[in-house]
């Protein structure tokens, strides 16, 4: 994992010269600039020593100065090397949280023991309600978590939302006195097996169908819902052979929101089988495009998204301004799968990639510090 950030980060501090740009600011985002927070980061673990039977120490990877530090948190192997013993699965991760499935009771929880800046000795992990499986859906495959903050344990008001595969997506409070699970069935096949993400802009949840020319909304505060459509502007001409290898990869869209700007982004991702190991597909980005989207439903093409840094992993996507941590590069794209950590410069679609075995597929966002 060490060497494979080093590289990176040596392809692209060649690469990139442009200068940090001024920290952005918005009324929603100002109030927590008091806080200091921690930067972008990822994690795996070690096995512990002396050695203690299925836990290991978690060891916390900078993303913005590739600091690796070995921490004293021990966490349990099976969360990190996921179905290591065929009962717990790590399904998602959102807001420093990972959501966990059990296999033997079917019970779905919610823990920090991930989060590097949690507490080491006392970690918090709640069960929630018995899962409802609705007629002719499915609640064993899930798509991904979204949370709607950072505190489910203790926000009566945080909603917890889980989007499985297929046409189910269900919402709960943890906190709530009420905890009860609220589900949707989604009849619409463009968003079976879409991800779901929370606006803090907007204070809805809303998931991008496949294509991206369809997003739907949920406000569970006003109990209201709609599905617009999005239309794409400026996209840019390709060549032919960029066209042929576009149309031979499998697309991925994913929506992220910005909190410092209040700008929200669609993602195109477009990648292809490199190699197949022991009769897994091994996936590698070839190309990708941000999409800039507007209230009207508008998607206009972009190679410049200022000083942010867009987070894509299997956790909740996010933005954070590179000017907040040292040595991050603005206008840029940072993405982290099960077998691939790749860094896209968007100004000139400069891609530096590398096949990696990451057990933890998840950046951990800014955790604010008291």
């Amino acid at each position: 994992m060490y060497l494979i950030l080093n590289r990176l980060w040596k392809l692209r501090l060649g690469k990139s010269r442009r200068s940090t740009l001024p920290l952005l600011l918005s009324n929603g985002f100002s109030s927590s600039l008091t806080k200091r927070q921690t930067p972008p980061c990822l994690i795996f673990a070690r096995p512990c020593e002396p050695y203690e039977a299925f836990l290991g120490k978690l060891v916390r990877c900078n993303v913005n100065d590739r600091t690796i530090t070995d921490l004293e948190k021990k966490v349990r192997a099976e969360l990190v090397y996921n179905d290591l013993f065929g009962t717990v699965v790590t399904i998602g991760a959102a807001n420093g949280w990972v959501a966990t499935l059990n296999g033997r009771d079917g019970v779905l929880r919610l823990q920090d023991d991930l989060n590097p800046y949690a507490s080491y000795t006392d970690p918090i992990r709640i069960p929630l309600p018995p899962l409802v499986t609705l007629p002719r859906c499915q609640t064993q495959i899930v798509t991904n978590v979204s949370m709607s903050s950072s505190s489910p344990d203790d926000d009566e008001d945080c909603v917890v939302a889980v989007k499985f595969l297929g046409p189910q997506l269900s919402f709960c409070r943890p906190a709530h006195s009420r905890n009860e699970w609220v589900n949707i069935r989604i009849d619409n096949p463009c968003f079976f097996s879409s991800r779901v993400v929370f606006s803090k802009k907007e204070g809805v949840f809303r998931i991008l169908g496949a294509g991206g020319h369809l997003m739907g909304s949920w406000d569970l505060q006003n109990h209201k819902h709609k599905i617009q459509r999005l239309r794409f502007k400026n996209i840019p001409e390709l060549t032919k052979p960029t066209n042929e290898l576009m149309d031979s990869c499998c697309t991925y869209e994913h929506l992220v929101e910005s909190v410092t700007t209040g700008e929200t982004f669609i993602v195109k991702q477009y990648k292809k089988t490199s190699e197949i190991d022991k009769g897994i597909a091994k996936m590698k980005t070839e190309n990708l495009m941000v999409f800039k989207l507007d209230g009207e439903g508008h998607a206009v093409h972009t190679r410049d998204i200022g000083g942010l840094v867009i987070f894509l992993s299997m956790s909740e996507h996010f933005c954070v301004p590179a000017s907040s941590f040292p040595d991050l590069f603005p206008n840029s794209v940072q993405s982290l799968d099960s077998c691939e950590n790749a860094f896209v410069d968007l100004a000139d679609y400069y891609f530096v990639g590398a096949n990696s075995q990451n057990a933890a597929p998840y950046f951990i966002p800014p955790q604010n510090i008291d």
